[in-house]
């Protein structure tokens, strides 16, 4: 990953990804896709499909920290069984990037995140995207700030190289 990251457009890029009808894991995974040309891209929009509102509806974490996460595994994660060390080193970038969203949000929970009642479980049906869905959530502007905060991650990496 030798190229400038520029955090806003990343940021913008997420959010349109999201407008276009993608969700929100698929949002933020897809805004740095180009970025890891070892994976292929529909298929990391297919493995991020399963994580859109809070995970398959349930309102957990919210999709746009799971495409984070999904992305910090990209970035640093191991595929050899039992290296303690790449998984540390994962999952302190997880714990990172779960906290900077957190203080900007204060919550990782779709549920809470959405203003909604937590445990309830809706039906699988995703809502309609229409122009009074895009103004009573906030989901598009949480995808945003998910992409800002893994851009930043990235543009400080960059300089520390």
């Amino acid at each position: 990953m030798k190229q400038n990251i520029d955090i806003e457009e990343r940021a913008r890029l997420g959010e349109q990804n999201f407008l276009k009808g993608f969700n929100c894991a698929q949002s933020v995974v897809a805004t740095f896709a180009d970025l890891f040309p070892e994976a292929d891209a529909e298929q990391l929009l297919k493995v991020a499909a399963s994580f859109g509102g809070g995970m398959g509806r349930l309102r957990m974490t919210c999709g746009a920290v799971t495409g984070m996460f999904m992305l910090a595994g990209l970035e640093n994660g191991s595929n050899t069984p039992g290296n303690l060390d790449a998984r540390a080193k994962n999952y302190a970038l997880v714990q990172e990037l779960a906290a900077q969203f957190k203080q900007e949000n204060d919550s990782l929970i779709c549920a809470e995140l959405l203003g909604l009642r937590s445990g309830q479980i809706e039906p699988p049906r995703p809502s309609e995207r229409t122009t009074e869905y895009y103004r009573s959530r906030p989901c598009p502007k949480l995808v945003a700030c998910a992409c800002r905060i893994f851009a930043r991650h990235l543009a400080n990496k960059q300089q520390e190289e």
